[in-house]
């Protein structure tokens, strides 16, 4: 028997927990499609749990039978690095599974999750800013491939990334 795990709102307690969950999932996942010089600028800052998602109440957990995270997930009505707000539409915001717990369905419902909150709330269209390690993830969700994009992470290096976006 698998493992079971429960999906909870985030809180600004969290922090500590989802920043390391970040760091034990980007780093080895995003090897894989990125040059190790754009890791070591960009990993120190998106491997850090953002204040404004935790507080948000849009942002969610997903918890081991002993309370720990191993999957987290949110949206925000901001694009992402802007405060731009476009009526009916919402952003997929900073998706992570501990490495040992991918393909245990955690992205999955971290993202129906996302979609109930985001529907009742009045969204339509989510988009994402996809880091090219996660565009199968999001496919397999029903997001479509808009292009490729170049991400500013925050005042530091740009991340190759894929823009996507569903219908909800």
């Amino acid at each position: 028997m698998s493992p079971t795990f429960t999906v909870r709102r985030a809180t600004p307690e969290d922090e500590s927990g989802v920043s390391e969950l970040l760091l034990a999932s980007y780093p080895g996942l995003m090897r894989t499609v990125y040059d190790q010089a754009i890791l070591e600028a960009a990993l120190p800052l998106i491997t850090r749990a953002n204040p404004a998602l935790l507080s948000a109440g849009t942002y969610y957990l997903a918890l081991d039978e002993n309370g720990f995270a191993v999957g987290c997930g949110g949206w925000s009505r901001e694009r992402p690095g802007s405060s731009e707000v476009t009526l009916e539409l919402a952003h997929i915001r900073h998706f992570a599974t501990r490495p040992e717990w991918l393909g245990r369905g955690i992205g999955r419902q971290l993202y129906r999750r996302c979609e109930e909150d985001a529907r009742s709330s009045g969204v339509r269209r989510f988009e994402c800013q996809a880091s090219l390690n996660a565009e199968g993830f999001y496919a397999a969700l029903g997001f479509r491939s808009v292009g490729r994009i170049e991400v500013r992470i925050g005042p530091g290096p740009v991340l190759p990334s894929v823009l996507m976006e569903r219908t909800i």
